[in-house]
């Protein structure tokens, strides 16, 4: 099915202006809408991850577009369960690496404690560098901007997230793609409990959920000084943006304390 750039109304969206906002999105439409059966390409198995579930409400079908910030290659027609972990009481490199289901690394996020920028770098299996993320200096709302590769130039900003409120007692991010200057409303936004680490990510001030992630206890997990977090991105969803999403939250809640 060929690919376009297209500027259309979400139903959950009320305003055009956010779909024209998002100009880096890959549209992939399916005319025929999204079926329930199994689609195309290296998929989880027959309906995984799409049945009802007696302990949660089953996902949403797959979007009929996909919501490709980074790049189109981080977005798959199936959901994706990842794992993050953070290495806790360390100053070494490399406080966050994210695996699939199957133990497989996908990305490493490279930062020094020390550095004057508190900068990340989100890295492939491969060490070859995807992203950039750094706090934006005397930000009252912690803000935090992610660009492209290596780069800290504004013209490759491609996000930037910030708390929605100075004081917050739950977490609550507002997230504005770079073409988004005016931010007179958020392109995405993270709401949840950051202390029982859980949170939702949605499409724009919408209820359309694209990621989930909750926290998990293993006994290795403890037994190796590291907090682990599961996330469910979405199908159809950019999943090393919700990585980065994760990531940029976690930053921000450390910070917590400092701003209120």
């Amino acid at each position: 099915m060929p690919k376009e750039i297209i500027h259309r109304t979400h139903q959950n969206i009320s305003s055009l202006s956010f779909y024209s906002r998002v100009v880096g999105l890959s549209i992939d439409l399916d005319m025929e809408g999204p079926g329930p059966g199994p689609g195309p390409g290296p998929g989880p198995g027959p309906g995984q991850g799409l049945g009802p579930d007696c302990r949660q409400p089953p996902p949403p079908p797959p979007m009929a577009y996909q919501v490709a910030v980074i790049s189109p290659q981080f977005c798959v027609p199936y959901k994706v369960d990842l794992t993050i972990a953070r290495k806790v009481m360390t100053l070494k490199e490399g406080n966050f690496s994210v695996t699939d289901v199957n133990g497989n690394t996908m990305f490493d996020i490279k930062g020094k404690v020390f550095s004057i920028h508190d900068r990340r770098v989100l890295v492939d299996a491969a060490g070859n560098p995807i992203l950039t993320l750094q706090p934006k200096l005397l930000s009252a709302h912690r803000r935090w901007q992610v660009f492209r590769g290596e780069s800290t130039d504004m013209k490759d900003l491609l996000f930037s997230a910030r708390k929605s409120s100075i004081i917050q007692f739950k977490t609550e991010l507002d997230v504005f793609l770079a073409a988004n200057t005016k931010e007179n409303a958020c392109d995405f936004k993270v709401g949840g409990s950051w202390f029982e680490r859980s949170c939702t990510i949605y499409l724009g001030d919408s209820s359309t959920i694209i990621a989930q992630m909750h926290r998990k206890h293993t006994v290795k997990s403890i037994a190796l000084g590291k907090e682990t977090f599961g996330v469910t991105v979405y199908p159809n969803v950019d999943y090393a943006f919700i990585v980065a999403l994760v990531v940029v939250l976690e930053e921000i809640n450390e910070d917590r304390s400092s701003d209120n």
